[in-house]
């Protein structure tokens, strides 16, 4: 099985004009003592402009690959061969640089690409980026062991790259050279009325497409993609991280690392327009899943989705918690400890967990905990901003004096496997440390209940001290500073947390009026969920009675991959059999299924379709819409999407097959919100939304703003 290894690099600023980098740069060839293994490298084909604007230098390199004896013996070479072609466009101040190997093509394919422009807010300043993709076909059974030497070699010189730029920057100072004149045009060249042949076969200084650089197309094909109007955004540096960056509020990455993080916020940034995490948020789910970039995108969609879901990315702004809450909590955040981690103080051992949950119910509690951990990835990144070093995760105390019997009330117990359950789902890798003080005999007893829903990465964190042991050595001071010990722990420092005690019976809530407000909570939320199942679509009826309407949509695909459909019908379709549209079927969150097309009708008879079938994958967001052009009823279909078996060229992989099989009997699921608009409440002009259905696909992207139809709905995505 093949498996193809990506990488994309920040981008690194050199804060050197771009001429001075080149001089720098041409001093690696034709050999570099910094790079050993680059034994020698020779000129096969150079091109120089009339003007020397353009120079284009193909070389062969010769690598000594540090690679076992044995394997080298296996393969048969001491050597292998590289191809690397640099053109250097001096007008546009660029230098493109594109690698293949030549040895053992038809079984590895290794592609890089490299460029080197200037910073677009600093034209003294000069930017680097590269990227690369390593494709192991067959390898003598030794598959694995190359792809493990060939990655190992790599982000070596990753690291190296910039260590032979200033090393050279360097050299160049100390024989006195500090400046490079720009280019200029040749005084002659000046009279000729255009100089556009001597810019043919140079790519422009565009930021290449990623999926030109992944196809190893070369420059002509190259020239022809980058001028398509869907990339009108390729170079804008405000959607790049740059190397110092994340250096300064991410932390220290290795190259793969960095890698993951900017190959998984660019895939979110094509597919969740404007609802895209935090980057530091996004790293705390990669390294939940140690960097592995699919399993990490998978649990942050499902985030999104119930983020989404649930409204949380306004709970702090919006939500007031109950004053039983305000009153009987006793939690708190109380500065911070000795890392500039925020530290949360929670008294468990004194608080009513049963009250509170009779009082409350689970849905209000889990919401007031919601609300806690918003509030800790806020003061995250205040204590990033104020100790001038990456923080992300907090430090939570939890004082179990007062712990008994009360404690491991069932329905208490549950309530609070929900909730670590939901935060560790969605709030991964946020906490650093757990101190567990005071812990008396029943605690066994409750951890033995709860440690197996805490992850085990999560579970190294905690520290638990019985009785008195945390005021001995290797106790609370190491992680707390002296000052800010709270009173209640013999510290003298005056503690805000709430005392907690005994909430009142005369606050309980019936088992009714609970039941009601957990309905409540859930339809809160204004997205409904449906599933789709394998020959079971969900259909949703709209009926328009103003013919120029405007049908707005916005579904999210939490699980599996569906085809979303539109259709016209003059007459109305039967109400369906079973009653899927009563007040039960909404709110629960297992979400309905509604059939509503009859059997018996046929497409382009009895109903026609209005758009054009649009395949979303698991973990997309669509938003859209659709001009009404004749009053009737309009039907939104969300169906099972099968893959047909000649998708892939070559045979499926095993994790695929398996895949496939676990998905639990063809369930798809959909979360969705659609409105009608009347003309005269839709922003900006009709005609707008019209002419995008009119074939104009490329350019609606760019000329519709608000106004999307569903056209370009397919392109925003």
């Amino acid at each position: 099985a093949t498996m193809v290894q990506k990488y994309q690099s920040p981008v690194r600023v050199y804060k050197h004009p771009f001429e001075l980098i080149m001089a720098a740069y041409e001093r690696r060839f034709p050999t570099c003592p910094l790079i050993p293994m680059f034994v020698a490298s020779d000129t096969v084909n150079e091109y120089k402009s009339e003007d020397e604007a353009i120079h284009v230098i193909e070389r062969r390199c010769k690598l000594d690959i540090d690679a076992p004896r044995l394997l080298k013996k296996i393969a048969g070479v001491d050597y292998v061969y590289f191809v690397q072609k640099n053109s250097l466009n001096r007008r546009e101040r660029t230098l493109h640089i594109e690698a293949y190997n030549e040895t053992f093509s038809n079984r590895v394919i290794i592609n890089e690409h490299c460029c080197y422009t200037v910073h677009p807010d600093n034209e003294d300043w000069t930017c680097f980026e590269q990227s690369a993709s390593l494709d192991i076909k067959s390898f003598f059974g030794f598959e694995s062991t190359v792809e493990k030497i060939a990655m190992k070699q790599y982000t070596s010189n990753i690291k190296k790259g910039k260590e032979i730029i200033e090393y050279y920057l360097k050299q160049l100072e100390e024989e006195g050279i500090t400046f490079v004149p720009r280019w200029t045009p040749p005084v002659a060249c000046k009279l000729e009325s255009s100089t556009s042949h001597t810019r043919q076969p140079v790519s422009p200084a565009i930021n290449i497409p990623d999926s030109a650089t992944k196809e190893g197309l070369n420059n002509k094909e190259i020239l022809n993609t980058s001028s398509s109007p869907s990339e009108p955004t390729a170079g804008t540096p405000d959607d790049k991280l740059d190397a110092d960056y994340i250096k300064r509020y991410l932390g220290d990455l290795t190259p793969m690392q960095e890698s993951c993080l900017i190959r998984l916020r660019q895939w979110l940034q094509e597919t969740h327009k404007g609802k895209i995490p935090k980057d530091e948020h996004i790293l705390r789910f990669l390294r939940a899943r140690d960097f592995n970039i699919d399993k990490a995108r998978e649990i942050l969609c499902q985030s999104l989705t119930w983020r989404k879901q649930h409204q949380v990315d306004y709970i702090l702004d919006t939500w007031n918690p109950p004053q039983v809450l305000q009153d009987y909590y006793a939690g708190g955040w109380h500065h911070h400890d000795k890392d500039g981690r925020p530290l949360y103080v929670l008294r468990l051992g004194q608080m009513d967990t049963k009250g509170l949950v009779r009082a409350l119910g689970e849905e209000a509690l889990l919401r007031y905990v919601l609300s806690i951990n918003e509030e800790g990835l806020r003061r995250c990144e205040e204590n990033t901003k104020v100790f001038g070093r990456p923080i992300s995760s907090w430090t939570c105390l939890v004082d179990l004096e007062g712990l008994n019997m009360r404690h491991l009330w069932r329905p208490g117990v549950k309530a609070l496997l929900r909730i670590i359950e939901v935060v560790e789902a969605n709030y991964p890798e946020t906490l650093g440390r757990l101190l567990i003080l005071r812990a008396p005999r029943v605690f066994p007893v409750l951890w033995t209940l709860v440690s197996p829903f805490i992850d085990d990465n999560t579970r190294k964190k905690f520290l638990i001290y019985a009785g008195n042991d945390y005021q001995g050595p290797g106790g609370l001071l190491d992680y707390i500073d002296k000052e800010i010990i709270p009173d209640f722990l013999g510290g003298e420092c005056m503690c805000e947390v709430p005392e907690g005690g005994l909430v009142p019976k005369s606050l309980y809530r019936t088992a009714e009026e609970l039941e009601n407000e957990d309905i409540k909570l859930w339809t809160e939320t204004i997205y409904q969920s449906a599933s789709v199942f394998k020959g079971a679509p969900h259909e949703v009826l709209i009926q328009i009675v103003d013919a120029s309407s405007v049908i707005t949509w916005d579904f999210d695909v939490c699980k599996g991959d569906i085809v979303f459909n539109i259709f016209h019908s003059k007459r109305a379709p039967q109400p369906p059999k079973k009653d899927s549209l009563g007040a039960h079927s909404i709110t629960s969150p297992g979400g309905n299924n509604v059939q509503l097309i009859d059997k018996v009708w046929q497409l382009g008879r009895d109903y026609s379709m209005v758009e054009s079938p649009l395949i979303c994958k698991e973990g997309e967001s669509v938003q859209g819409s659709h001009v009404t052009r004749w009053p009737g009823f309009y039907i939104l279909q969300w169906k099972f999407h099968s893959m047909p078996a000649c998708a892939t060229t070559n045979l499926p992989r095993v994790d695929d097959v398996l895949a496939s099989l676990q998905v639990s009997s063809h369930k798809c699921k959909v979360m969705y919100y659609t409105e009608v608009i009347g003309s005269e409440d839709f922003r900006g002009s009709m005609t707008s939304l019209e002419s995008s259905h009119s074939g104009f696909s490329q350019l609606s992207a760019a000329t519709t703003s608000s106004s999307q139809s569903h056209s370009s709905s397919m392109i925003s995505r």
